[in-house]
């Protein structure tokens, strides 16, 4: 079995702001532009290293986008970053036609995503970016579990062609992988071996999902599978399935609206391959409030304390409806032999 142990804590936007330097250094065909909050999202890394690459557009996110996309079909590959709630919401029209029906090669990043922004408050905190995003054909979806995995996917998102989001965040938080963690675009990873329950991470919620499984073994002799799903577009539907068939219910976490994202992708995927009882844990359709990061995931229910009672509930549901299921095929039997006999 893996074993994760907490190496520190560190924000996912230093991977991102990192990577897009080591890009640089490899790729004169990388360029970024920035949109005033530069130093937020960290691509200040790269402005600060290759000057003559970066382009500042101000306060003007659909302005920037559509920017990229006309470098893209130029030929170079340009990275755009700002906070989520801009970079996603307020340019959905030029995501939607300008890059993705251009099919164009731009990538995005979303920074201070999900709630654990903190005191930036309601209006700040993207927390619906997955369900618009991963609807617009074309699109690949990341959202990496810690600093060092943002760090490999913006590397990979850059070598794939074609639209693509990256979501990180501002607050320090725990990471946990280390350089031989293996990470690859599109593969959902088994980060714990289980056969009771499949618990079906991503972002934050990744970290959270392994201290639940861990739990759940020590007090409830439980044995939980824990996988990293970063990938939300193209989603690993081969992993999913098999890991469905295996245990038989499903927990999803993610630090996103219960709707519409990672739990809903995995519904859906589920629902037409191989359907368990899912239990969900993720913002329940509510916005955000200011506070510390700590403080509003505990508040939220996105901790995980929830996702060890879900995998509870989920378990009890499954072995009901096993139960029902076996009393139904035995009325059925009784029924026949009765029949037979008459």
């Amino acid at each position: 079995m893996k074993v994760f142990k907490l190496l520190g804590k560190k924000a996912t936007r230093f991977g991102f702001g990192e990577a897009l330097v080591e890009l640089g250094e490899k790729n004169d065909k990388i360029v970024v532009l920035g949109a005033d909050v530069t130093t937020s999202v960290l691509t200040s890394f790269f402005r600060d290293r290759f000057p003559e690459r970066f382009f500042s557009i101000g306060i003007a996110e659909q302005n920037a986008t559509t920017i990229a996309v006309g470098l893209a079909l130029s030929g170079k590959i340009p990275f755009f970053a700002s906070y989520s709630a801009f970079s996603a919401f307020r340019n959905a029209d030029q995501l939607r036609i300008s890059v993705c029906y251009n099919n164009a090669n731009v990538k995005i990043g979303g920074g201070h995503s999900g709630i654990t922004v903190g005191a930036d408050g309601a209006t700040h905190q993207s927390l619906e970016e997955l369900a618009l995003l991963r609807t617009l054909p074309n699109m690949t979806v990341v959202v990496p579990c810690d600093y060092l995995e943002t760090k490999k996917a913006t590397h990979s998102i850059a070598e794939i062609y074609g639209p693509a989001f990256i979501r990180f965040g501002r607050a320090p938080l725990p990471y946990f992988t280390t350089e031989d963690t293996p990470f690859t675009l599109g593969r959902a990873e088994i980060f714990r071996e289980g056969k009771d329950v499949a618990i079906i991470a991503c972002g934050t919620m990744v970290w959270e999902a392994l201290i639940a499984a861990e739990e759940l073994q020590k007090r409830k002799g439980i044995s939980a599978k824990v996988i990293n799903n970063h990938t939300i577009k193209p989603i690993d539907i081969k992993t999913i399935v098999e890991s469905a068939r295996e245990c038989g219910a499903v927990v999803t976490a993610e630090e996103h609206q219960v709707h519409g994202g990672l739990g809903s992708a995995i519904a859906e995927v589920l629902a037409k391959n191989y359907p368990v009882p899912i239990e969900f844990v993720g913002m329940p359709d509510r916005f955000g409030l200011s506070g510390e990061p700590e403080e509003l995931l505990e508040y939220f229910g996105l901790t995980w304390r929830q996702i060890y009672s879900s995998a509870l509930k989920v378990i009890e549901r499954r072995d009901y409806k096993s139960g029902s299921n076996h009393i139904y095929r035995k009325i059925n039997e009784i029924v026949s032999f009765s029949d037979e006999l008459l």
